[in-house]
């Protein structure tokens, strides 16, 4: 019999109905699928936590020096899972891995192969190797099967045991100097603190910057009813003297003095990668981690192709014609997939990087029943495919140049001669910009002359876009994380804004701590020097134990320089927290307002005003993150926070009875 063992249930519900269910049941609340000759078991996850011995479990008692040292157990979170592959894994003969085929699936598939093997220490070991959850490719997939992927899964448990030393230690440190304990605690993370660093390090340059003014000087053309700007030939003019001389320019028409056309080609995007992708749907608006779970549930379904790779090459064992066979019968597709089908030879557009275990993400069949959401996330990735196979779209960008007033100025358009690949894939905003057609030598009417005056401005804050891009460009996390590191600075209060990100007043506080008394932990080099030494173990270069030793010696240093200056940072932090816990002045003797947290775990907006006999507080919500806004009620006068809960999150007013809260029931 074969033991076929998938990462979760839906995968494995797919699966088993691919290869043939003959029947399924439940045993300890874990469906169980039977086929002719094996039996598909889902996991939930990882089986097995990685923790620290209970002896060290104490914030407060147990030193951070000794906690570097401690031993990292392995220990089992699910027993019904262990009972569930103990009942099957005597009867087989073959044990047959058929998780995600990357470095978390194959960590968890190497937990599962312990616990079969404690049972069944001779069965032989395999995996299955897809990138579509598709009758062809797990069929195929089955049918070849190959060897179990050690090294893959070494370096996944390597990054855990990083991150859960690096997590766990400097949040205790950083908790502890701040006096941030229980809910409130404070976490520093390997990943998460440098790329916090780059926000906060972003927000001090808008902050800090000192515009300056400029003026910009343009006249308004026509041409046959139709207008067109020229702007000064210095666009940006910084003499306001010079500003005040050419406003004072007047004629009735400009010469134009030279036009010249130019025949440019645009490629087509690159197939995407999981950052190319995640990039390109938060410029619809989806966070990083929601539109990873909807690619993830569209892979599920058998639409998509796995999600999670860095891969920018459709490998040659790509059948294109035969996914644009299937698109050509959508109604919202036909058309251009025909069209790409009619072409002798596709040739895909490419990207830099090559990677052999998935390909990049692409459509693997047409959807159906998608709620709103799913279906602008698969759209984006069926248009995204298509573009890549079309040839480059072609544009004529024109540059005028016109005399007025002895002064030159200069007008641009563009349009596309061949749209190609851009009738597809609609998303950005790269608009035509049209001329009038002119004729060198000819006279144009002037309507008026325009003097703006502007300020220059510093670089925007970061999008999730942005964010991402950096975030790769710099080796911080990997295609797989990136995602849930952004999540994670949103939902512990860090990082706000749906846009663009916000740091806190207390991540501010935490990364100029850290900058003063441990800048390693805020530099990108330090993680992706890490990462490096990670992606040596999935390559044989070097030993798990190797990797994690050397990355504990790099805390250990980091620490011990910390430990130095403990009384310094307690000082520094608590005084930044304590000015953020004021909310604003009481309204009734003109004390601070303070989020207070009980040794019970409620809390409430509290006076500081108490002992001397003020009564005045605020109720406030049981769950979520509280973020101070710094900023008043537009309606009632009282402070404004922000409530945080996972994805989610809402501004109120902290007065119960405020007008603002008249549908707010539901909260």
């Amino acid at each position: 019999m074969k033991l076929i063992i998938a990462e979760k249930a839906s995968a494995a519900r797919r699966i088993a109905e691919i290869l043939g269910i003959k029947k399924s049941e439940k045993y300890k609340g874990i469906p169980i699928y039977h086929l002719k000759d094996a039996v598909v078991i889902p996991l939930r996850g990882h089986i097995v936590d990685l923790e620290f011995p209970k002896e060290y479990s104490s914030w407060t008692r147990v030193s951070l020096s000794s906690l570097l040292k401690a031993p990292i157990l392995y220990k089992l979170a699910n027993k019904d899972i262990r009972d569930v592959l103990k009942k099957y894994a005597k009867d087989a003969d073959i044990l047959i891995i058929a998780t995600d085929y990357d470095r978390e699936g194959e960590s968890i598939g190497k937990e599962a192969i312990n616990i079969v093997k404690e049972f069944n220490p001779g069965i032989k070991v395999k995996r299955a190797k897809f990138s579509a959850i598709t009758e062809k490719d797990i069929k195929e997939a089955f049918t070849h099967l190959q060897d179990f992927n050690y090294k893959m899964a070494n370096a996944a448990d390597a990054r855990r045991e990083i991150d859960l030393l690096w997590g766990a230690i400097l949040t205790r440190y950083v908790s502890l100097a701040s006096q941030r304990l229980g809910k409130s605690f404070l976490s520093v993370g390997r990943v998460q603190t440098p790329t916090l660093s780059l926000i906060v390090s972003r927000e001090e340059e808008i902050k800090s910057f000192k515009p300056k003014p400029y003026w910009q000087v343009k006249i308004r053309c026509t041409k046959k009813k139709k207008s067109f700007d020229a702007v000064y030939h210095k666009e940006k003019i910084f003499e306001k003297s010079e500003a005040d001389r050419l406003s004072l320019l007047k004629a009735d028409t400009a010469k134009v003095l030279a036009v010249e056309k130019k025949r440019l080609k645009q490629a087509a995007p690159t197939p995407f990668s999981t950052n190319d992708f995640l990039r390109a749907a938060a410029s619809l608006g989806f966070s990083p981690k929601r539109a990873l779970d909807i690619a993830e549930s569209l892979y599920i379904q058998g639409y998509i192709s796995y999600p999670r790779t860095d891969n920018t090459v459709y490998p040659s064992t790509l059948n294109l014609r035969e996914i644009l066979k299937k698109l050509s019968k959508s109604p919202d597709y036909r058309a251009y997939a025909e069209k790409v089908l009619s072409m002798k030879k596709l040739q895909p557009s490419k990207g830099r990087k090559k990677a052999t275990d998935h390909p990049p993400i692409h459509p693997v069949d047409i959807a159906k029943g998608l709620s709103k959401q799913e279906k602008k996330i698969y759209d984006l990735i069926v248009r995204r495919f298509l573009a890549t196979l079309y040839p480059p779209a072609e544009l004529e960008s024109v540059s005028v140049k016109l005399g007025y007033c002895g002064e030159f100025f200069l007008a641009s358009g563009k349009r596309y001669v061949e749209k190609a690949w851009k009738e597809v894939y609609t998303f950005g905003k790269d608009k035509e910009e049209i001329l009038p057609p002119l004729l060198e030598g000819e006279e144009v009417k002037v309507k008026k002359l325009i003097v703006e005056e502007k300020e220059t401005k510093p670089k925007p804050r970061f999008s999730a876009s942005a964010l991402l891009k950096l975030m790769e460009d710099l080796g911080l996390g990997t295609k797989s994380t990136r995602a849930e590191i952004i999540q994670k600075l949103q939902s512990r209060g860090y990082i706000s804004g749906a846009k663009v990100f916000v740091p806190s007043k207390i991540a501010h506080a935490v990364v100029d701590m850290l900058r003063k008394y441990g800048r390693k932990i805020t530099e990108a080099s330090m993680t992706a020097e890490l990462e490096k030494e990670i992606d040596d173990i999935e390559k044989g270069k070097k030993k798990k134990e190797e990797v994690v030793k050397n990355s504990s010696k790099m805390l250990s240093e980091v620490l011990e320089v910390l430990e130095d200056n403990k009384f310094r940072v307690a000082g520094d932090l608590q005084k930044a927290l304590k000015e953020d816990s004021v909310l604003g002045k009481c309204p009734k003797c003109g004390g601070d307002l303070l989020i207070i947290e009980t040794n019970k775990g409620t809390r409430f907006v509290g006076c500081s005003g108490y002992k001397n006999g003020c009564d005045v507080s605020y109720p406030l919500p049981a769950k979520g993150k509280i973020v101070n806004l710094h900023k008043k009620c537009n309606v009632c006068g009282l402070p404004m926070i922000r409530v945080i809960r996972g994805r989610r999150y809402f501004d109120m007013c902290i007065n119960p009875n405020c007008p603002s809260k008249k549908d707010w029931s539901s909260k």
